[in-house]
């Protein structure tokens, strides 16, 4: 199931990580760990943050793609079920709304 994190980042432990000079490192090293299809950093609500899409074969994996970002950068993370323009097509939207119309 594809999934969409929403990560955010406090400024604490991501400001020491980044004073220290090996916050590249740890981010390469979580982003190697969880291989994401995709991900895009930015600013959060004030704090670091990004949004990856993962492809998870089997809901017990969510640990493997959480438990790094929290024990690197003491993470919050909200995990969103997503679909693909291909997936959307084979959800059947037409046959569901003619039974429920």
């Amino acid at each position: 199931m594809r999934m969409m994190l929403d990560v955010t980042m406090p400024h604490e432990p991501f400001n020491t990580l980044v004073r220290q000079g090996v916050v590249g490192q740890k981010i390469a090293a979580v982003l190697e760990a969880i291989k994401p299809e995709a991900v895009y950093f930015g600013e959060h609500e004030g704090q670091r943050g990004c949004f990856m899409v993962v492809d998870l074969a089997d809901v017990s994996k969510l640990p493997s793609i959480a438990e790094p970002l929290f024990l690197a950068f003491n993470a919050t993370i909200k995990f969103y079920p997503v679909m693909t323009p291909a997936d959307l097509q084979k959800a059947g939207l037409d046959a569901i709304g003619k039974k429920w119309a």
